[in-house]
């Protein structure tokens, strides 16, 4: 991996119609919900029982239902009929160590990562785990309906049309073959009414099919093209371009004279996720960019914004927050135009062996700072509200470094540097991130000043989501206000010691003016999570995910996130000297010496180290 992209690449391991139902408006943050039920037998219900009624299942579907494995950059979307109705997803790892065990007693982790579909009946009161057809293994009659190539899936993004239709895009990766072919395709699979137009209660519940919409290269190591970080909206105005369906990602570009580049690219479908048209390039101007998102406003004009990254290569100077408008449908779009421009928050640190690195861990990931910690790097969300026919605006929320909180780490560590830039751009200063808005008019350009949503002195607030749609905004974010060791010279969850220890927490707000003023922020999570627990690259190194998701109709909204409440603690048995951590991002794991006198894999992966789970809960 090429030290100018450590910091975007994907980590390769292995939503205005009649409102028929809608659910109470005094919303207030209950009790947690887990989406992804991977501890109890039979939980895993297949999307083919799901759409049709009868009964199937397979090894993959068994092994997930009692996995207790991971999950991360959780999605979500209520249906805009009926806000009974949510459908949920993750980067799925519960079918990892479904092809068997090596001859050391360890379970081989080869088995699919794949985009989770998780069903709501009851407004998120209860949901039931499944998997999107198409995944290595699926033998069920919807399995000839995905038209996929790879081995795994990420990045997973969902949007509702008016009809009862959900659309959940995925980039995807890997060979089946099992060669180093990283292959970087992206698709979209499409979901029905199993009950036809009467009724919503079955709304996105029959699989129709997927559809590749770009193919990444057949190359190893992540050369050639490579598809990474999506986004996925649909026209639900009932304008002229109600239906359509609106696909962006960036495309990672290797084997070039400076290394990677990346630009933004978007399909469009006319015909309900049937097919699509030929990937466009927006960004012509623009190198070097990512974190794409989609918003359509209520006269069906198509917005496309992305983080910009500062980049010597191609004289980039500054991180900003750029937008792209099409008018004609996602036709065509205008140049890129920059909002604004920020000092970010990208979590880097100097490996032991000299290069840079975007989260740290143990051995070939061990830092020199000692600390232990995830992937984070600031990044842009946006939305608009399609049932809103008075305005044009778009919102926009990103989780840049605050002005004025710089401090020396007096370590490797560091947060302000742009992640783009080489070690020898590296600056060993730490930050205070928060979340910050800004209000676009599309119609005019004009935009607001970007402010805090909620300047709290203390604590780092990363990964926000905003959604609109009628009448109210809705905005979550990850915080750490309540870790007692916080400070801007550390990462997330760091202690000066470089101990971990529980330290975030889910809060969210609300905006019943168009963003003009919000309420006081609520803590939704019921505990505390530890995000830097070591279940990744072989127990070795901690990952979040890129993100969390709050989706709303009016009042009604629910978020979703990454939580580490049920993740088992234990000893790194490979360890000779326990490192700084001292045990505490250290997961459960069993090994053993071998004959040859060399360590085992884990061969209790199923007992509690790797139970990351994604939870949800109503919002206020």
């Amino acid at each position: 991996m090429k030290r100018s992209i450590w910091l975007r690449l994907p980590m390769v391991i292995a939503a205005g119609s009649l409102l028929l139902n809608v659910a109470s408006a005094s919303a207030s943050p209950g009790t947690n919900v887990r989406l992804t039920h991977d501890e109890t037998a039979g939980a895993y219900v297949s999307a083919y029982t799901l759409g049709t009624g009868t009964a199937y299942t397979d090894p993959t579907l068994t092994e997930c239902s009692r996995s207790q494995g991971r999950q991360n950059e959780p999605a979500v979307a209520v249906d805009p009929r009926d806000t009974r109705v949510l459908i949920g997803s993750s980067n799925d790892y519960c079918g990892v160590y479904n092809n068997g065990m090596d001859a050391n007693g360890a379970p081989i982790p080869s088995g699919p990562v794949w985009l989770g579909y998780y069903r709501s009946e009851n407004s998120g009161g209860t949901f039931v785990s499944s998997l999107v057809p198409g995944y290595p293994g699926d033998t069920s009659p919807y399995a000839a309906l995905a038209q996929v190539r790879t081995a795994g899936s990420g990045d997973p993004v969902i949007a509702w049309d008016k009809h009862g239709r959900v659309f959940m895009g995925s980039e995807s990766s890997g060979d089946p073959e099992g060669t180093a072919k990283t292959m970087g395709d992206v698709w979209v699979a499409r979901y029905v009414n199993s009950g036809g137009p009467a009724g919503t209660l079955n709304d996105g519940k029959q699989y129709q099919g997927t559809v590749t919409v770009a193919s990444g290269s057949s190359a190893p190591n992540l050369l050639g093209k490579f598809h990474d970080k999506t986004a996925i909206e649909a026209d639900r105005t009932g304008g002229s371009c109600d239906g359509y369906v609106y696909f962006a990602w960036a495309r990672f570009t290797g084997n070039t004279p400076s290394g990677f580049n990346s630009s933004v690219y978007l399909v469009r479908s006319t015909d309900h996720g049937a097919t699509f048209s030929s990937p466009m390039k927006l960004s012509q101007t623009v190198h070097d960019i990512q974190f794409p998102d989609i918003s359509v406003t209520a006269n069906g004009h198509v917005y496309v914004t992305y983080r910009q990254f500062a980049d010597i290569r191609s004289s980039q100077d500054t991180d900003a927050v750029m937008y792209q408008k099409s008018t004609d449908c996602g036709g065509s779009f205008s140049q890129p135009t920059q909002i604004a421009a920020f000092e970010p928050y990208d979590a880097t640190d100097i490996l032991d062996s000299g290069g840079l690195a975007g989260s740290c861990g143990d051995f070939a990931s061990h830092c020199q700072s000692g600390y232990t910690f995830f992937r984070r790097s600031t990044q842009v969300r946006s939305t608009a509200d399609q049932l809103d026919t008075n305005s044009e605006n778009i919102y926009i929320v990103y989780d840049p470094s605050k002005p004025g909180t710089e401090v020396a780490s007096g370590t490797t560590y560091g947060s302000v540097a742009s992640g783009d830039l080489p070690v020898t751009r590296h600056q060993n200063t730490g930050s205070q991130s928060g979340v910050y808005f800004i209000k676009l008019n599309g119609a005019t350009g004009g935009h607001t000043t970007p402010a805090l949503l909620d300047n709290e002195a203390i604590g780092h607030q990363l990964f926000p989501d905003i959604s609109a749609e009628g009448g109210v905004l809705h905005a979550t974010w990850w915080d750490s206000r309540l870790d007692p060791n916080y400070s801007a010279q550390r990462p997330v969850g760091n202690g000066p010691g470089g101990l971990t220890a529980p330290a975030l927490d889910v809060f969210a707000t609300r905006s019943g003016n168009g963003g003009a003023s919000w309420s006081t922020a609520t803590r939704i999570t019921d505990v505390s999570s530890n995000p830097n627990y070591e279940q990744f690259s072989g127990r070795t190194v901690p990952f979040a995910g890129d993100y969390l998701w709050v989706t709303s109709l009016g009042d009604f909204a629910f978020t979703v996130w990454a939580d580490w409440r049920n993740t088992a603690g234990g000893v790194d048995q490979r360890e000779v000297s326990e490192d700084q951590d001292a045990t505490t991002a250290d997961v459960l794991q069993c090994r053993h010496t071998t004959a040859s006198g060399g360590v085992s894999g884990d061969t209790c992966p199923r007992a509690g180290g790797l139970d990351q789970n994604i939870y949800g809960d109503r919002t206020p």
